[in-house]
């Protein structure tokens, strides 16, 4: 299975309307991490960071549904594992 990269998905979060305006955004490859995991296989394994006024109020798993909703697409083509920290300005 073909692995999707950082800078895809960074791409594909940067132009996402319903976390727009994003105040920060940062994706790493932990890929390199897992290598000769089973996993490692099947896609990329990738962290996001993201901070966005639209998160503001939302639950964790609320502001995790709409990152996945943006990278739907994406996931099938290859990534194995998405961690995702996305908070709101002001959150600690």
């Amino acid at each position: 299975m073909p692995h999707v990269t950082a800078a895809e998905v960074e791409s594909v979060l940067r132009a996402a309307e319903p976390l727009a305006p994003l105040q920060s955004l940062q994706v790493i490859d932990d890929s390199h991490l897992h290598a000769g995991h089973a996993g490692a296989r099947e896609g990329s394994h990738l962290r996001v960071l993201l901070v966005s006024p639209r998160l503001a109020g939302l639950s964790r798993v609320a502001r995790h549904r709409l990152v996945y909703d943006c990278l739907r697409e994406l996931i099938a083509q290859g990534i194995h594992a998405l961690a995702i920290e996305a908070r709101a300005p002001g959150d600690s």
